[in-house]
C-alpha cells in the first residue's frame, strides 16, 4: 500500500468532530498566512505547511521542511510527516488531538476559527536524530455550513531550549478571544512545585510573555492596566526561580504553557 493512501491515526479523530467537512476538497486558496504568523510562537527554526482537512493533503509549505527534516521533496500528505514522528510519541499524539477536539467541541465549534491546539513532540531531523517540536494547529478555512476544510500546522524545533516533553495540550484564543485551556495528559513526569505555585491568572501572562509580547501589549489583550502586568511578572520571576527571560522560556516549554 502506498504511503499517500494509508489511513492515518489522526483521521478517526477528526471525523468524530461535527466541524470538521466529510466531503473532499481536492484544491483550496493559499490562506492569510501572514495573519496566522502574527499570531505563532516560532522561537528557532520553524516552518509550516497548508493542511486540507478534507483530504489530509499538504500545500504552501515553508521551504524550511526541506533543511530542518533533510527532505528532497515537500511531503504530499499527511503520512508522510507523521512518518517523521518518533513511534514512541504517536500514541501522545493521537490522544493530544483528541483532546483538542473534545475541548473544542465544549467551547463551540462556532469559534474554531479563532482557537488555535498546541503540544509538543518528537521528529526526525537531518541529522538522523529525533528532537523535540512544539506544533501548533490554526484553522483558517470553513465552508457555508462552517465545517472546517483547511488548516495552517506550525512546527518549531524547540530541542535547543528543552529536551523535556511536558505532555500537555493547550488551547488558546487568537484575537478577539481570550482563551486559555491548559490539559494534562497522562505521563510519567510529575508535576512541578513550582508550577502549582503559580495562579491561573500567572499562567496565563506567563504564557504570552513567552511569545515575546511586551507588558503594554498583554494589558491590551486582558484589559488589565500595565501596572498589574509589572506586578505579575515580578511575581511569576520570583515564584518560578527564574533570573531572566532565557530560564523563563524554557520552563515554560517544559510546563506546557506554550
Amino acid at each position: 500500500m502506498k504511503n499517500e493512501d494509508k489511513e492515518h491515526p489522526l483521521r478517526e479523530i477528526w471525523n468524530s468532530y461535527p466541524g470538521v467537512a466529510k466531503v473532499e476538497i481536492e484544491k483550496l486558496k493559499k490562506p492569510p498566512i501572514e495573519r496566522v504568523i502574527g499570531e505563532m510562537f516560532s522561537m528557532g527554526e520553524f516552518y509550516y505547511y497548508v493542511l486540507n482537512l478534507t483530504n489530509s493533503t499538504l500545500s504552501h509549505h515553508h521551504e524550511s521542511i526541506l533543511k530542518i527534516h533533510g527532505l528532497k521533496n515537500y511531503p504530499e500528505t499527511l503520512n508522510e510527516v507523521i512518518d517523521l514522528v518518533h513511534p514512541d510519541d504517536i500514541p501522545f499524539v493521537i490522544k493530544a488531538e483528541q483532546t483538542a477536539v473534545e475541548k473544542m467541541m465544549e467551547i463551540g465549534i462556532q469559534h474554531q476559527l479563532f482557537l488555535k491546539s498546541s503540544y509538543c513532540f518528537r521528529m526526525k531531523t537531518a541529522s538522523g536524530n529525533y528532537e523535540l517540536f512544539h506544533h501548533q494547529a490554526i484553522h483558517t478555512l470553513e465552508d457555508e455550513n462552517k465545517k472546517l476544510i483547511q488548516a495552517i500546522n506550525i512546527h518549531t524545533n524547540i530541542h535547543y531550549i528543552t529536551h523535556q516533553n511536558p505532555y500537555t495540550v493547550l488551547i488558546s484564543g487568537i484575537s478577539p478571544r481570550n482563551d486559555f485551556h491548559q490539559i494534562k495528559i497522562n505521563s510519567p513526569l510529575s508535576v512541578d512545585p513550582l508550577l502549582m505555585e503559580l495562579t491561573k491568572r500567572e499562567k496565563e501572562i506567563l504564557s504570552f510573555i513567552a511569545k515575546g509580547y511586551s507588558g503594554k501589549e498583554i494589558s491590551k489583550i486582558l484589559i488589565l492596566s500595565e501596572h498589574t502586568i509589572r506586578t505579575h511578572r515580578k511575581n511569576i520571576l520570583k515564584k518560578t526561580s527564574s533570573r531572566n527571560s532565557k530560564e523563563l522560556l524554557k520552563k515554560a516549554f517544559e510546563w506546557g504553557l506554550i
